[in-house]
């Protein structure tokens, strides 16, 4: 299980522990209660087994929040629909995860990003969306599409240019770091970055390597608006709409974008990097 998808369900066992809490059950009573074995409050409030709905159902009738249910029942059915293998998602290859991501980002208006290990999709060049492709291709087994998933994914930039939308993005350092494609592709990407940069509807923050952090945030993630959170793994995509979930997901932002630095000093730590590449290419 990938740890989005461990925390969500850890976040719907909390809720349940709060509502047991209120009802002044032990777990030892209300497992008593709905006739189960004493261990399984436990596991499901610590999100090691995920509540069936007749369990969440005995649940809140034993604490007396049968008003609960339904909320309770969507959020779990979320849980379990939230988590898309990539091999399955990806069979028909890359490319169509590339257009089916469209009709989301083109009804957005307001894109929030966190990258810790590449650049994101939307900076991309044709070398380096490449060079990623053909790693995923390989790692996945998936079928060899790559020109046409590389064509897809600059065919989607357009969308820095178009309509009344906001971007953010905040990358850790290592991003500019990460060597993709080699030298000669770095340096063209990092140079595309300085150029996407500079458009007024485009924010970019880097956060410094040994700089003083004020979110420990583990794993990237893209907020759509305030309504869809996705996450990404190796294995996995986690899509999250619970609005005290994307909420959260907003917090963490807003604490990494106060751990960046912005304008001239984030143009100065890109210029580092080039400079570095160009010593290595001598």
């Amino acid at each position: 299980m990938t740890t989005p998808v461990r925390q969500a369900r850890e976040a719907l066992g909390a809720t349940l522990r709060e509502i047991r809490k209120d009802a002044d059950l032990t777990g030892r009573a209300l497992a008593a209660a709905c006739g189960w074995h004493f261990t399984k409050v436990s596991k499901i409030e610590h999100g090691t087994t995920m509540p069936s709905e007749p369990d969440i159902r005995a649940w809140c009738q034993a604490c007396g929040a049968a008003d609960q249910v339904l909320d309770l029942i969507a959020t779990a059915r979320a849980v379990e629909s939230m988590y898309i293998e990539w091999q399955r998602h990806m069979r028909a290859g890359m490319k169509r995860s590339q257009t089916q991501a469209i009709p989301l980002y083109e009804r957005t208006r307001q894109f929030r990003v966190y990258e810790n290990t590449v650049l994101p999709g939307l900076f991309h060049t044709a070398e380096y969306a490449a060079a990623i492709f053909r790693f995923w291709n390989e790692f996945l087994e998936l079928p060899n599409d790559v020109d046409e998933s590389v064509a897809a994914r600059l065919e989607r930039q357009h969308i820095l240019y178009t309509g009344h939308r906001r971007f953010s993005f905040v990358l850790e350092e290592q991003t500019l770091r990460t060597q993709v494609g080699g030298p000669d592709v770095m340096v063209g990407q990092l140079d595309r970055l300085l150029a996407v940069m500079s458009l007024s509807r485009v924010s970019v923050g880097i956060i410094p390597a040994g700089g003083v952090r004020h979110c420990l945030a583990q794993g990237s993630f893209w907020i759509f608006d305030d309504t869809r959170v996705e996450v990404e793994s190796i294995s996995a995509g986690l899509d999250i709409t619970r609005p005290r979930e994307v909420a959260v997901h907003a917090k963490a932002f807003a604490l990494l974008q106060e751990s960046a630095v912005h304008g001239a000093a984030a143009r100065q730590l890109i210029q580092r990097a080039l400079a570095e590449l160009q010593e290595d290419r001598e």
